[in-house]
């Protein structure tokens, strides 16, 4: 491979990778007030986000960009039995698979 072949691959390979990924995180509750604000997850994204998300605030949205704008102002107003409850009765199901 020519290094203008690599060069042009490897930056077509950054461009995925960074379009794969949120740069923030923020969950707004029923009254569409921020209650969560961060460049973590609220919620673990290997599951379909319609799934956990009404386990960790229901009623609430959950919004993702790549613009990190505002999101070093971390907001962190879940309920605190948040993360615990992500599984799903019965235990925690294997996540679903990659779709690419």
């Amino acid at each position: 491979m020519s290094a203008s072949k690599f060069a042009a691959a490897a930056l077509l390979a950054v461009g995925f990778s960074q379009s794969a990924s949120a740069a923030c995180y923020v969950v707004y509750s029923p009254a569409k007030e921020i209650i969560y604000r961060s460049p973590e997850p609220p919620v673990d994204m290997s599951y379909q986000i319609h799934e956990v998300l009404p386990r960790v605030a229901p009623g609430s949205t959950l919004v993702f960009t790549l613009d990190n704008h505002g999101c070093d102002l971390r907001i962190n107003e879940l309920p605190r039995f948040a993360p615990a409850s992500m599984s799903g009765p019965g235990g925690r199901r294997a996540p679903r698979a990659d779709r690419g």
